[in-house]
This record gives structure tokens, sequence and C-alpha cells, in this order.
């Protein structure tokens, strides 16, 4: 009879162990699923946004999925102005692949103070340059384009809270349409850091 009962009790004793396994391994899996990369938590991508050249024409930026993107806010009369040139070098080698789009803004020191012509102008006539240019914007403030808010908002883009701090600062956007890197000013296309970003 002892036996017996011995029998039973390391019966239940092993059931009770497979139970305990089989519970923490069903906890475990679901802790995991619920870990969610920050990108898939973003509100929104930068094809959500239409935005005007330096032209006037309106431009979907849903055209360039697929494609990564770097944005950079940019000002004609700046000590960082010369990267017109780095970055049209880059467009020219890399542009079927890693597109480059142009915000002028006057939001630090005064220095894109002229109209949608004249930027066209300096940019052209000094740097030839030929990647997507866009319309003046803020890109921080009261006025912030919507497109800039997404960009330096964490809430809205999953991760990132840095909005530019001068001018050509640059955000890299995924194939997907996501914000993955933020660099200051002084970042060229160059740079080990940032090439590491768009994979070159």
């Amino acid at each position: 009879m002892k036996i017996v009962a011995a029998i039973v009790l390391a019966v239940l004793a092993v059931l009770a162990l497979m139970n305990f396994t089989t519970i923490k391994n069903v906890l475990s899996n679901k802790r995991a699923m619920n870990i969610i990369p920050a990108s898939s938590l973003a509100n929104g991508s930068l094809y959500d946004y239409k935005m005007e050249s330096l032209e006037g024409e309106e431009i979907d930026l849903s055209q360039y999925k697929g494609k990564k993107v770097v944005l950079l806010n940019v000002a004609s009369k700046c000590g960082f102005t010369p990267q017109y040139a780095d970055w049209q070098k880059f467009h020219e080698e890399h542009g079927e692949d890693i597109v480059v789009l142009g915000f002028p803004a006057n939001n630090f020191g005064g220095q894109e103070p002229g109209s949608d012509e004249e930027i066209g102008e300096f940019c052209q006539k000094n740097y030839g340059v030929t990647f997507q240019m866009f319309s003046k914007i803020d890109v921080i403030g009261d006025n912030q384009h919507p497109l800039y808010k997404w960009l330096s908002s964490k809430e809205l883009n999953g991760w990132n809270d840095k909005a530019p701090t001068w001018n050509f600062c640059k955000y890299v956007v995924n194939e997907d349409g996501q914000v993955t890197h933020f660099f200051a000013s002084k970042i060229k296309p160059e740079d080990a850091e940032f090439k590491a970003a768009v994979g070159i």
C-alpha cells in the first residue's frame, strides 16, 4: 500500500513539473510575441505626405516606396551650405537606390531668407543641384510642418524625438517609409556612420 502511494505521489510530482514547464514556456512565448519593434509602433510613414516642390508641383512621397530616403533641411547662407556639393555627388552615385530630398528652412540664423525661385537659382548656379528640392517650410517651432513633426516626434514615428538643431541635419528613412536614423549637421555622406546607416 505504501509502495502504491509512493508511486502515485511520484507520478503526481512529475505531472506537476511538466505542467509548470509548459506554463512557463507559454508565458515565455507570450512575452516574446509582445516584443514589438519600435518601427511597427509608428503612426504612419513618409508615404503619407505630399510636398510642394520649388517649382510649385505637388510631389507624393509615396513614389519613393522601396528606396531609402535621406531628408535634409537646407539653407543657402550657412557654414554647412557647401554640403550641397557632397549631397549632389552622393545623389549622382547612389540616386537609383537612395533618394536625397532637400527642404529649405529659415529657422536657424535666418540663413535661408530667399524665395523658392531664388533658392532654386542659387542651388543650380553654385552647386548644380539636381536632387529633389522642395518649397521652403518650417522644420521646428510653432509652425513646424507636419512632415517634420512626424520625423521628430517619437509618438508619431515610433522612436525618434530629435528635431533639427541647425541647418543640414539628416533623417534616414528605410524602404518601408520608417525613420531609422538621425544625424546632426556635421555628418557628411562619406562618413562611416552614415554609410552604415544606408548600407553602402
